[in-house]
């Protein structure tokens, strides 16, 4: 059962809450592979490793708290992606889960494209050599100056998301004498989190032109009625964390609805349908994600089949994995600072980093697991919450799990699947720095995204 946010986070617990773990794991120093970036192990002296490294050398290496990315699980996650959708598709990364230029090389390399939602993140993409056409811009609310950048460097698409962007992308591509290839998002009514969906006429949220009431139907007439816009396709993201592929049927089948309207009032068969992302990841051993393939055949049955009742050729599917390929990739490795024990109710473990790195928790009440990395343990299980260091009682890590009973100052925790929506959301709220991004393979490891520093801060602060 969801809990209720408050805009000042949630209340310290003075209960157990509903649903919180009846019984601890029956082995504490047991790793579960669907958490865990896959070159994660226990050693045989109880220290966790990655990448054939053990975490208490990283920590003393590169400090805590800092992120951990497993460079040949990520490079195997887009593999699998790829592969999955095969050349007939396309597989764009959503930059927003993370993004950095050591990254978009990595995808580069293995052959996926790139969507971006922000001035940065494109020059990120393009200062790190992605080519331009390979890269997809989105955005509800793009600038002037976005929109040029994108148009000048020759972006493979801009996904549309207002009426008033249709006229801006196509003015800027007419004063630029180009044609810029472009899709229109639509919101087709469904909204879908893990194994449910809700299908309604409306949606009541600030992205894409609505279906109901032929806004988006409109909006299609506009842009093909410019000459600065190719139109080549319709776009729909219909939720996040979804471990089940029956919302995208329903979507599916009210964008190929529009589909055959475009065909029958303008004689024209868009080439591509881009199903968006959000596909969720196992961040906990309850959940249950799908396969790459799993989903690549369910959702090419889905789209093929409402074509076929539509009379349409079967367009070129794209989706955008962004999550389900960084977010298992990473852990973050923190030191533990105290350990305090309220009798009857939990044990509260406060590290050194918190809500700052990870916002997820106190946020959307994200749930997460935690291990002992720096040591294995024999000693019971107790139920802990793990907080972070800032004045803010909301500021919680993980929210309920279990630890060894003599966890203690000094020891290292990790928190498995991080490599998503952490760093990229993270903030210097009490002027806490922000963590590095150590990638490691192969049993070496190096910064792609260094440490923040005190300099870092006062550079900015111009006084």
């Amino acid at each position: 059962m969801s809990r209720s946010a408050h805009p000042a986070g949630p209340r310290h617990g003075d209960v157990l809450p509903e649903g919180h773990p009846t019984a601890p794991p029956a082995d504490l120093n047991a790793l579960d592979p669907k958490v865990w970036a896959r070159t994660v192990r226990r050693a045989d002296s109880g220290v966790l490793t990655v990448g054939g490294i053990e975490v208490t050398r990283l920590a003393e290496e590169f400090g805590t708290p800092a992120y951990f990315l497993d460079e040949s699980d990520f490079r195997a996650r887009v593999h699998d992606w790829r592969t999955a959708f095969g050349p007939g598709a396309d597989v764009f990364y959503a930059g927003k889960a993370f993004l950095s230029r050591a990254v978009v090389r990595w995808l580069h390399e293995e052959g996926i494209n790139l969507d971006v939602c922000s001035g940065g993140e494109l020059a990120t993409a393009l200062d790190a050599g992605m080519p331009a056409e390979r890269i997809a811009l989105h955005g509800n609310n793009k600038s002037m100056a976005e929109i040029e950048r994108a148009v000048e460097a020759g972006v493979g698409r801009i996904v549309l998301d207002s009426f008033q962007e249709i006229v801006r992308v196509a003015h800027v591509a007419d004063r630029l004498g180009r044609r810029q290839p472009v899709q229109i998002r639509v919101t087709v009514g469904v909204e879908a989190h893990t194994h449910e969906f809700i299908a309604t006429a409306h949606e009541d949220q600030k992205f894409g032109i609505a279906l109901a009431d032929g806004q988006a139907a409109e909006a299609v007439r506009r842009a093909l009625g410019l000459k600065g816009l190719e139109l080549v396709g319709i776009h729909s993201h219909i939720g996040s964390q979804i471990f089940d592929t029956a919302g995208f049927e329903v979507a599916a089948r009210r964008v190929v609805s529009l589909l055959a309207e475009i065909r029958d009032e303008h004689g024209v068969e868009l080439p591509e349908i881009d199903l968006g992302g959000g596909l969720g990841i196992a961040y906990t051993s309850e959940d249950d994600p799908r396969e790459p393939a799993q989903i690549a055949k369910s959702l090419g049955e889905i789209v093929t089949r409402e074509c076929e009742a539509a009379r349409l050729s079967t367009p070129r599917i794209s989706v955008e994995p962004g999550r389900a390929i960084v977010g298992p990739s990473a852990f973050t490795l923190y030191e533990v600072g105290t350990v305090k024990p309220l009798d009857g109710l939990r044990t509260y473990v406060s590290v050194d980093g918190g809500m700052s790195d990870n916002i997820r928790t106190a946020l959307y009440d994200a749930e997460y697991t935690v291990a002992l990395a720096s040591r294995a343990s024999d000693a019971e299980p107790m139920l802990v919450r793990v907080v972070g260091k800032h004045c803010e009682s909301g500021d919680i890590v993980v929210r309920d799990a279990f630890l060894p009973a003599d966890l203690a100052p000094g020891d290292l925790i990790a928190v498995p699947a991080t490599g998503a929506y952490c760093r990229s959301m993270a903030s210097n709220y009490n002027h806490a720095l922000r963590p590095p991004v150590v990638a490691v393979a192969g049993g070496g490891a190096r910064t792609i995204v260094r440490r923040e520093t005190e300099e870092d801060l006062l550079r900015l602060d111009v006084g």
